[in-house]
């Protein structure tokens, strides 16, 4: 059943930014739009909901419930950004906007763009990490924790992969190609 409702809720989430961004740029109600662009969250709170009620009926804590959790953190870490980032292509392509700032290719730029990617990682797997261990500090001595813990474990390298990808392009950073004039 959970697994069902994080695939409902995925759906759901990119049937919502279609909606909504179809209202507020094909219909040309930007309010409504965002009015249902605000409905994402609640996809969360209801997945949270059942997956700590599946919980409390005694559910043995697995693999879906820590997937869940990783689902949840993930949306709150990287929702917005993407969002943002169909807002800005359906606003160029369809409502005259301006086009997509385009991620630097060089230099400290790049770097900070890294660090900027790795941070959205980082508070996705920070917010998983939590959502965890509240799980395992909620189930408690009685029952098997050990799914909780290795999806600990894998925001944990998570985490760390992105580090290293932000500190390399800072500590190497890409040059930019020698002009020929």
């Amino acid at each position: 059943m959970i697994v069902g409702l994080i695939i409902a809720c995925e759906v759901a989430f990119w049937v919502l930014l279609a909606a909504g961004l179809a209202l507020r740029y094909g219909l040309r109600m930007p309010r409504t739009g965002l009015a249902l662009l605000l409905c994402e969250p609640l996809l969360e709170v209801v997945l949270f909901a059942v997956t700590a009620i599946d919980l409390k009926n005694g559910a043995q804590p697995d693999w879906r419930h820590g997937l869940a959790a990783v689902y949840i953190g993930f949306t709150v870490g990287l929702g917005h950004a993407t969002i943002k980032w169909a807002d800005a292509r359906v606003a160029h392509r369809f409502a005259g906007g301006p086009p997509p700032v385009r991620p630097p290719k060089h230099g400290m730029a790049r770097a900070v763009h890294e660090w900027k990617v790795a941070g959205r990682w980082i508070l996705a797997s920070t917010v998983a990490l939590a959502l965890l261990q509240a799980a395992v500090w909620y189930v408690g001595d009685d029952g098997d924790t050990g799914s909780l813990r290795a999806w600990q474990m894998r925001m944990v390298w998570l985490i760390g992969i992105n580090v290293v990808i932000a500190v390399s392009y800072t500590v190497f950073p890409k040059r930019a190609p020698a002009r020929s004039d």
